[in-house]
């Protein structure tokens, strides 16, 4: 009983004694704790109205530039990457992978028999259609505007697919071509006319809704009807996330969204992908039960005003450069009696309809903007952007290409601009984002050195950094660092069981902080600590 008493003692003193040390016994690890059952979950509306407001004249969530600040990214571990969890998974995809997306084989819409109509959606310039095909899936058929055939259903599968491939829950998108015949109303559907009306559905009311979508001219499927067919995701729809805050309800959601590093990066990857309508209305939680647990999980979803594309029409210039309330732009332009202008009213787009208006000549990530302020966006810091930078810049030329094609434009001069497209905005969000820290990655040990790789030599996007390296020995409880005389080369030196190596660029400012773990007759890699100024 006295040794239970006292092992009991020691517990407390134990877990303070590991809470104090910087890297622990299993650092670096790869994915958040396993989710705890929360049980069920109501679903949960945003107004769009208020999400705008609340958005674009408060600061809602822990700003950065509060007391305290600026806050790092919590949703990573000790080598700076973002952990496996509901809200992202780390993909290691082939390009035939990359290209597939995250489309499964045999899950586009079944044609064996006509589809389902469930409910529609009428408003809107583009309508919508709730379909089930004959294995009992459920889809939503999503079309483009009459003005530009192929347009924001090519995005809606272009851009799902690249999200997909850097990490994010999102849905499967199919593009299907059919005729008004594969269409059939289901008993006693209701839905609400353009006259605000509830009432139920009838053969006409598809007549109508088609009358707003483009047919296709001529070819094989001349006659027929293209749409994005958006596979429903599993599990129980409980409405959007924010962008600020947690939900509280769930247990599971621990870290305030604006510190989250794939939301933060999000904007750099929206910025790449010109998603500027990439608010709260375009996300979906999902109550997911699987072996009795139910969590939550997270899905960016609706990719149809990426791109080119502004889901009903092509995009203006304005969009991804200047807020939908912009008061400084808006009185510098009256001001100056309309003589004030931005270097992006200046830029000039080809005349390709089915894929909207997109260039990279004028691009800059770090002025692009959103339709209205995003406070994890605006919380981001150089370390997110370096980590979104990565993600996009793992892309191949050949990825891009392949992944283009599968919008399935008519218009191949189109498919090759898009492609050049997102090849040179990738490349400006690397070469930005890569001079905002020292862009050394991919450490490693070979032969007893400290080995790396400059990313941006790598990507051949400029000249290497210059830097200068000191090592350390690290103190894992109390954080101090007592140089290494003489210790100056990649050789790892002799030491305790944490040794630390520290580049610095030329100014003496940006630094990178590689922590080493002795492990047997080695060193381990278990910790990068990044500093922009």
């Amino acid at each position: 009983m006295k040794t239970s008493w006292r092992a009991a003692a020691l517990v407390p003193i134990l877990l303070t004694a590991l809470s104090a040390q910087r890297f622990r016994p299993d650092d670096p690890i790869q994915a958040e704790p396993a989710p705890k059952d929360i049980g069920d979950l109501k679903r949960r509306s945003i107004n769009q109205y208020y999400d705008f407001y609340r958005n674009q004249f408060t600061r809602p969530g822990q700003d950065n530039g509060a007391p305290g600040g600026p806050f790092a990214a919590q949703s990573v571990n000790t080598l700076g990457e973002v952990l496996d969890s509901a809200w992202f998974t780390n993909r290691t995809l082939t390009h035939e992978q990359i290209v597939q997306g995250p489309n499964r084989a045999g899950n586009e819409p079944d044609r064996s028999k006509p589809w389902t109509v469930v409910g529609a959606k009428s408003e809107g310039v583009t309508p919508g259609l709730q379909i089930i095909d004959a294995k009992g899936r459920r889809y939503l058929l999503k079309f483009d505007p009459v003005t530009n055939p192929e347009m924001a259903t090519g995005a809606d599968v272009v851009s799902a697919k690249l999200l997909h491939a850097i990490g994010y829950w999102v849905p499967e998108n199919y593009i299907v071509h059919f005729q008004r015949s594969q269409l059939v109303v289901g008993q006693d559907v209701e839905f609400v006319d353009q006259f605000t009306r509830r009432r139920k559905m009838k053969d006409r009311d598809i007549n109508e809704l088609l009358l707003r979508v483009p047919r296709t001219p001529g070819g094989r499927s001349r006659g027929e009807y293209r749409a994005v067919a958006s596979l429903f995701v599993p599990g129980k729809p409980i409405g959007p996330f924010k962008f600020y805050g947690r939900r509280q309800a769930d247990s599971n959601d621990f870290i305030p969204h604006e510190h989250r590093r794939e939301l933060r990066g999000y904007h750099a990857i929206c910025a790449w992908l010109g998603h500027h309508d990439s608010r709260s209305i375009n996300t979906l939680d999902v109550l997911m039960n699987e072996d009795g647990k139910r969590y939550v999980r997270h899905y960016l979803i609706d990719f149809g005003s990426t791109l080119g594309s502004a889901a009903t029409k092509s995009k203006s210039a304005r969009e991804g450069n200047a807020y939908l309330y912009d008061f400084k732009s808006s009185a510098a332009n009256l001001l100056s009696f309309g003589f004030y202008f931005k270097h992006w009213e200046t830029a000039k787009y080809p005349y390709y309809p089915s894929i909207g208006r997109i260039e990279w000549k004028t691009f800059d990530p770090e002025e692009w903007v959103p339709n209205y302020p995003n406070r994890a966006f605006l919380n981001r810091l150089p370390e997110d952007n370096f980590w979104a930078a990565k993600r996009i810049m793992r892309f191949t030329d050949r990825d891009l290409q392949a992944v283009a094609a599968r919008g399935e434009y008519s218009d191949k001069d189109a498919e090759k601009w898009l492609a050049e497209a997102l090849i040179k905005r990738r490349d400006t969000i690397g070469r930005v984002y890569f001079q905002q820290v020292l862009p050394l990655d991919d450490f490693r040990i070979e032969d007893g050195r400290l080995r790396h790789t400059d990313l941006m030599t790598l990507y051949r996007l400029g000249d290497a950094a210059k830097t200068a390296l000191e090592w350390h020995a690290f103190d894992n409880a109390t954080g101090a660092l007592t140089p290494i005389a003489g210790a100056s080369s990649d050789a790892v030196p002799e030491g305790g069981e944490f040794t630390a190596a520290r580049f610095s660029g030329p100014d003496g400012k940006k630094k990178v902080t590689v922590f080493l773990r002795r492990q047997g007759q080695g060193h381990r890699i278990v910790g990068i600590e990044r500093t922009a100024q």
